[in-house]
């Protein structure tokens, strides 16, 4: 049972981090049975071949086979490797942007399990090695915008989260997904009294199928770190970046809105849907503009972060209500 609390809050949303860089790779790739094919960037484009070799030439971690690429980011660079894995939100590993590069060593991605329930036919708990095996597995770049009005181009390598939830058969109630990050204390040295935990996450079952909403096993081309969410994590490029669940061990179909972290935390601040919106002010700052990292100039925020094609998702709806 979550007890709302009327603590203040602990730390700042610009102080959020990621994990740490310290995962086992001979270990993880005999567990993760998805080949040791150490493909890059090949197949995206010219420029993304050129900027991985220049910013990525020794990204550690284990090579993953990707089935079929797609550039989905404009042609847009990618974000340097050590941008990616350095400069991260991921409380549970620290406050700090660093932090989770530094910390998360201590999270155990083997064995990993999945429980699903609700709303669904075929609930229940799935190892992570069996439920990777119908897919093949994609690359695609995507842009990022953080609500801390600073953003990123990553190349992830997964599949679509819609592939994962038809294989659970959820029900004509099924209104929503609710998603569950694994909370373990002995693993996690800073999941103390700053949020909620386990920290989770809800869509709307519409925009969980759409086609941009993925599930990211890695990035580069290499099996993901931990503080980039290890071993598998959502990636919904339109919305911004906490919406993009980390280290997910449960979801849950359900008929009605469901509570999600900063929602609860600050819900004058962090609306259910947090869809990118240069309209839509942060009560502490303007999201007008955004600085890419390693970039020096600012840039203005695009509606939906770039991505049209999920408008007709919200048809009708007033966004500056529904934020």
């Amino acid at each position: 049972m979550l007890i709302r609390s009327t603590r203040p809050f602990l730390v700042r949303p610009s102080e959020l981090t990621p994990e740490t860089v310290y995962f086992e790779r001979r270990r993880f790739i005999a567990q993760m049975g998805l080949g040791a094919i150490g493909l890059a960037m090949a197949g995206c484009g010219h420029a993304e071949q050129a900027a991985a070799k220049s910013i990525a030439p020794a990204a550690s971690g284990v090579g993953l086979n990707v089935a079929k690429k797609s550039e989905r980011a404009g042609g847009e660079m990618p974000t340097p490797f050590e941008d990616v894995t350095h400069y991260n939100n991921y409380y549970e590993f620290g406050t700090g942007k660093e932090d989770p590069a530094r910390n998360a060593g201590t999270l155990k991605t083997r064995p990993w399990s999945v429980t699903v329930e609700g709303e669904c036919e075929a609930p229940g708990r799935i190892d992570l090695d069996d439920l990777l095996k119908p897919y093949a597995l994609e690359e695609r770049i995507y842009r990022h915008r953080c609500v801390e009005a600073w953003s990123i181009v990553v190349p992830w390598t997964g599949f679509p989260l819609a592939d994962l939830l038809k294989h659970f058969k959820p029900t004509s109630k099924a209104k929503y997904v609710s998603f569950f990050t694994l909370f373990a204390d002995t693993q996690m040295p800073d999941a103390g009294s700053t949020l909620q935990w386990p920290y989770r996450e809800g869509l709307r079952i519409d925009e969980a199928m759409h086609p941009l909403a993925f599930v990211s096993v890695g990035l580069y081309g290499k099996v993901l770190p931990n503080q980039n969410g290890a071993p598998l994590r959502l990636t919904i490029p339109w919305k911004y970046g906490f919406k993009s669940i980390k280290s997910i061990v449960r979801i849950r179909f359900v008929e009605q809105m469901p509570e999600t972290t900063w929602n609860f935390v600050g819900p004058q601040e962090y609306g259910f849907y947090s869809n990118v919106n240069p309209d839509v002010d942060h009560p502490r700052w303007s999201q007008k503009t955004e600085r890419r990292l390693g970039e020096l100039f600012k840039r203005k925020t695009l509606m939906f972060n770039g991505y049209p094609e999920v408008a007709s998702l919200y048809a009708g709806m007033d966004l500056r209500n529904s934020f």
